[in-house]
């Protein structure tokens, strides 16, 4: 059947802010089906909250609002918008759970919106367990026993009946959020208990335990025709326990007969018939029992799920692409397949490679964290890896996670016996090391039965593991390298460094080893990825690299600019820079052939039809140079760019210069100036700027020397790090000691010196009270553009990616905007930069510090583009490429005469939150782990609220980054140091007028009384959280208070919102057990007296409920009129 000519308009709904379960690859999903759309000559209204999305551009819709994904916001936003139809399809669990609000709620009859993609009551049988049950028992198949419980008696009950292990699965939740194993009544409570809270209905499910079963999952398609296709079929490795987001996957399956396979497809389509799911895609997970051969159904997701990236990109079939065009009404063999573009996409894919995806996990950001894998996803980032089998596959997979110590080594001594019998008993608990210890034991000597009999691993993986071992051990042992034993050491998946370490090369043996192997005229070729095994010609440049025989690159005219991305996301590198690659992957290609590498499936840069060539490929050093090599043969290249994907590519800028390649933009040695601080201090002192007192230091004494000559507190951090990664904000001597001593440990590994550490610690003056701010700019080398001026709500110290901030600065004057433009200009010289930079600053009691320099493009780069309605890394791509700002001025893609630093009278303001995940890092006995908000950045996304003034856009920034927003009423608990004391009465009086309940500490309370504001009093708390986690807490209690402290009351559910202002130490962080109770119950809360008089304004908003909702390209269009008038109104008065 063609296309519906009735659908004009469609309204999309994004996955908002990114967080462990559903992250970048709704973006990507998101990103499709926009332009799917527009294609399809229909009008897109585009809503997410996310600003750092590459869906959120002004091109891929008609319209983009960057709102709260909440009814009201969506319902005014259809009363203006009036699309024909809502596609909800694409945005995770976010997007499903807002058409069903909407629908609850009569909005979308009240509108008369169609819901495409999936209807109501589909939606409704794939999410709601006992409706799910009964469709799979009618398909011929069975489900996990299983019984549904609202309190722990009833929990009770059914374990009696089915004995342990139990899986829990609370209802209508995310990437397995509040689910987990129970083997006894201790755990089954604590896991049941956070489930029944975590579930919007109060409803858990309580199922058999299947551990150690093994587990598959199948993506299908169905069109309005009833044609059904698997697209691909994917296994994980870890056997089932571990969520399939945590767990190291492959395509195709290797452990499954043809004869269980066909009973899978024959079950997972009489599902995808028997949900309902008539036009679009669906995710069906199996468990299969590795003895009887069992079958169980785990669950089915009736919309585009986390896997769809995967298998879009590991078979070319893009899943979100054509579950849009099935949505128009289109089917499955009117749709042509983009790879072989000759066949339809009613042809199921068959793929003659192998892919292997491997989770990034960021404990390390979480102290104290339970390191378990279990059902509840906690992985942050994933890479994925194509090569001709299983074992290179693996192997580049884990180098391109980008995390030292996380690839297979045989450094050192054998393992012993007694460590063997060790490693066996850790790897029974599935962590993120897991296949290291299963390597080192099989080195032990482990036999593949006890390896089996710990992990319940597939025996034909376990096979593997000890053929890469025997290949490392005959590299090991050989007398010379030879060209026969290299090859078969590359298809084993050993990189150039392991292969240097096995012959006791060390790091630096790298180079040794990759010059014999191009001696022997050994290198990879690349293979195009096809969906037909070859058997109709790829038409895709989309490619991946492995050793074999002939390549199958081709020649190409235009010169090439290579563009590296930014690898798996991780908590301080991510999505942000997928978007800065994938503007500078549009703006070039107008002009040059634009090659894109990376190793991210989640992302949209990956996906093969934005960049002219695609190598889907790991980011390091021996990877890029083969693909640098490979294309030299092919046409001219311009340069590669390292400067836009975040620090892993950045970091490979001085290797790359130095082996011959021309790098764009930026030069390795002028990042040098501003990573380098001796360099970079030496450049503000010649420009005369301040920068906080600062020292480095090598060891433990030099530190102390240092922190002593600066004067404590000081913010001690390790150089060239990520998200401020290890930084900590430190107190005394006995605090310093700890933290050098922890580095020193962690370096271990790599020092030669004992007691020195390989690169200097930092040691900076910390400056309490002081307001932060965050430049983002352009420079030419001769011309400045500020991108963004970014004012911080909260405290100093906080890192910038976790701090709320707004655009345009609400409290900077014209004096002090100045005072950064020409600070910004002398940083930029000075390091000479060309393209994107970014500057931190302080202002405080007036005087302006240099806190520190980016010369790269920044994280806030999307929110700056979107708040100032210009493509900053647009631009800047032209600018590495050689042009001038004025150039970018001229071609529209700047504004003609002012810059993002003016701040014009009636533009929009536009406020960025963040999101944190703690509550999925908990204490193994089940408390959140402790949640110093600090220098270290620990969020793992974004929202933004965009509205007329700083109160209507903050309110909305609430909205989207908490569970219903601020409140309006109820009990505000309030505990100031004393330089606040001042402010607090005004704050009191209109607390109490807008109809809030106060609860105070007592010193808070007697100075409220002096003001007549009466208070209820609670028990203060002191505890050292910051230091020693184990410290005791003590609890004063205060004369007439209500004999209860502010954690068990914000735990019992009795406060709404929280202001709580940290000073000295001791409270700052008793401060942090009041946050960890307080975000482990999502209750909005507030450190900063400036944060919470916003935060009073925004409560009045709310009560309006006032909100105005404007496009981000109707935004655009207003500034560029501004703009123009206030030339116009300058002309005029110069004529006079």
């Amino acid at each position: 059947m063609p296309k519906r000519t009735d659908i004009k308009s469609v309204m999309v709904i994004g996955s908002g802010p990114i967080v462990i379960g559903q992250a970048a690859e709704f973006d990507y999903s998101g990103t499709q089906a926009c332009r799917v759309l527009r294609e399809e000559g229909v009008r897109v209204i585009l809503v997410n909250s996310n600003p750092a999305t590459i869906m959120t551009d002004p091109e891929m819709a008609d319209a983009t609002y960057i709102d709260p994904i909440s009814t009201p916001i969506l319902e005014k936003i259809i009363a203006k918008e009036r699309p024909d139809a809502l596609l909800p399809t694409l945005g995770g669990q976010t997007a499903l759970n807002a058409a069903v609000a909407l629908g609850e709620a009569g909005v979308l009859k009240k509108y008369n919106v169609e819901l495409i993609g999936a209807s109501l009551e589909a939606i409704d049988r794939g999410e709601d367990r006992e409706s799910f049950k009964k469709v799979v028992k009618e398909a011929g198949a069975e489900s996990a026993r299983s019984d549904i419980a609202h309190t722990l008696e009833e929990v009770d009950a059914i374990a009696e009946r089915f004995g342990f292990p139990l899986v829990v699965r609370p209802s209508f939740t995310m990437g397995g959020l509040g689910s987990g194993i129970a083997h006894d009544t201790e755990e089954l409570h604590r896991i049941a208990g956070a489930g029944i809270h975590y579930s919007p209905t109060d409803e858990v499910l309580i199922e058999e335990g299947i551990e150690g079963w093994k587990e598959y999952e199948l993506e299908l398609m169905r069109d309005r025709n009833d044609n059904v296709v698997v697209v691909c079929p994917i296994e994980n490795v870890d056997p089932v326990g571990v969520h399939t987001g945590d767990s190291i996957t492959v395509a195709p399956c290797f452990t499954l007969t043809d004869r269980e396979y066909q009973k899978l497809r024959d079950i997972g389509i009489a599902i995808i018939r028997g949900v309902g799911v008539d036009t679009g895609g669906c995710n069906i997970q199996f468990a299969i029992h590795p003895d009887t051969g069992r079958i169980i159904v785990i669950e089915m997701n009736p919309r585009v799920s986390r896997s769809s990236a995967l298998a879009s990109k590991a078979t070319g079939f893009p899943i979100a692409k054509i579950a849009t065009k099935l949505a128009l009404g289109y089917t499955l063999d009117e749709i042509q397949n983009d790879i072989t573009r000759s066949t339809p996409a009613s042809f199921e894919p068959t793929i003659d490679y192998v892919v292997t995806k491997v989770p990034r996990f960021a404990f390390e950001k979480f102290p104290g964290a339970d390191p378990t894998l279990t059902t509840s996803m906690k992985s942050v980032g994933e890479a994925m890896a194509l090569a001709g089998n299983f074992q290179e596959s693996l192997g580049k997979a884990m180098r391109s996670i980008d995390k030292r110590h996380m690839g297979f080594s045989w450094d050192g001594e054998k393992p012993s016996e007694g460590e063997v019998h060790e490693l066996l008993e850790q790897m029974r608990i599935p962590t993120e090391h897991r296949y290291l210890q299963v390597m080192r034991a099989i080195w032990g000597g482990a036999t593949p039965e006890q390896i089996f009999n710990a992990t319940k691993i597939d025996p034909w993986f376990i096979d593997q593991f000890f053929q890469i071992n025997a290949t490392a051990m005959q590299v090991r042992g050989a007398e010379t390298l030879s060209k026969r034993l290299l090859r078969k050491a590359k298809l084993a998946g050993l990189s150039d460094v392991q292969i240097a370490h096995l012959r006791r090369l060390g790091d630096e043996g790298e180079n040794t080893i990759r010059e014999l192997r191009w001696n022997y005229g050994l290198h990879p070729v690349f293979k195009t990825v096809d969906t037909c095994a070859a058997e109709f010609a790829a038409q895709t440049p989309y490619y991946y690299s492995c050793y074999a025989d002939e390549t199958e690159l081709r020649k190409r005219e235009r010169e090439a600019v290579i563009i590296l991305g930014s690898g798996p996301n991780r908590i301080g590198q991510g999505i942000e820079f997928d978007y800065t690659c994938v503007h500078a992957v549009q703006e070039l290609g107008k002009d040059y052939d634009t090659i894109m590498v990376n190793c991210n499936p989640e992302t949209v840069s990956t996906d093969y039809d934005m960049s002219d060539r695609l190598y889907f490929e790991p980011l390091t050093f021996e990877d890029v140079l083969e693909i640098y090599e490979a294309e030299k043969k092919q046409g001219p290249i311009k340069g590669v760019i390292v400067q836009l994907g975040g620090q892993t590519p950045l970091s490979l800028a001085a290797r790359l210069k130095a082996a011959g390649v021309p790098i764009l933009g930026t030069t390795p040695e002028a990042i040098d100036l501003a990573e380098n601080r001796e360099l970079f201090g030496e450049v503000l002192r010649q420009e005369h700027l301040n920068a906080p007192r600062f020292g480095t230091a090598l060891s433990l004494e030099e530190a102390r020397e240092a922190a002593h000559n600066i004067g404590y507190p000081v913010l001690v951090r390790p150089s060239y790090v990520l998200g401020g990664r290890g930084m900590e904000i430190v107190y005394d001597d006995a605090q310093l000691e700890t933290y050098v001593n922890r580095a020193l440990s962690e370096a271990k590994a790599d020092t030669v010196v004992s007691g020195r550490l390989p690169s200097p610690l930092l040691i900076d003056k910390f400056l309490q009270d002081a307001i932060e701010i965050d430049v983002d700019a352009l420079f030419d080398g001769e011309e400045l553009y500020i991108g963004g001026i970014m004012e911080h709500i909260e405290e100093a110290g906080v890192h910038s990616g976790d701090a709320a901030c707004t655009l345009p600065p609400s409290t900077l004057s014209d004096d002090q905007i100045r005072r950064l433009r020409e600070a910004t200009l002398a940083i930029a010289k000075g390091c000479q930069v060309r393209g994107l930079m970014n500057v931190q600053y302080a202002f405080m009691a007036n005087t302006l510090y240099v806190i520190e320099a980016n010369p790269r493009a920044s994280r806030t780069v999307p929110f700056a583009s979107k708040a100032t309605g210009v493509a900053l890394a647009k631009a800047a791509a032209r600018i590495m490429a050689g042009e001038t700002i004025e150039q970018q001025r001229e071609n529209g893609l700047l504004l003609p005469y002012g810059d993002g630093g003016d701040v014009r009278l009636g533009q929009q303001v536009a406020v960025k939150e963040s999101v944190l995940p703690f509550k999925r890092f908990r204490t193994p006995v089940g408390k959140t782990v402790d949640i110093l908000l600090g220098p270290e950045m620990r969020s793992t996304g974004e929202v933004m609220g965009f509205d007329r003034d700083f109160p209507h856009a903050f309110a909305k920034s609430q909205l989207a980054s908490y569970e219903g927003g601020l409140p309006t009423n109820g009990n505000v608990f309030i505990s100031v140091n004393d330089t606040d004391k001042r402010q607090l009465p005004l704050f009191a009086v209109r607390l109490v007028e807008l109809g809030f309940e106060i609860w105070a500490t007592e010193g808070t309370a007697s100075v409220l009384r002096r003001y007549g504001i009466e208070s209820k009093i609670v028990d203060k708390i002191h505890s050292r959280v910051d230091t020693d986690p184990e410290h005791p807490i003590e609890i004063q209690h205060a004369a007439g208070s209500v004999g209860k402290n502010v954690v068990e009351l914000i735990e019992e559910g009795q406060i709404d919102l929280i202001l709580n202002t940290p000073n000295s130490r001791g409270s700052r962080s008793d401060g942090y057990s009041i946050r960890a109770a307080a975000i482990a119950a999502d209750i909005p809360q507030y450190t900063t007296m400036t944060e919470f008089s916003a935060v009073l304004l925004a409560i009045e908003a709310v009560k309006k409920n006032d909100y105005e909702v404007m496009s981000i390209q109707e935004h655009s269009r207003e500034l560029y009129e501004l703009e123009r008038k206030h030339k116009e109104e300058g002309e005029e008065a110069r004529a006079q």
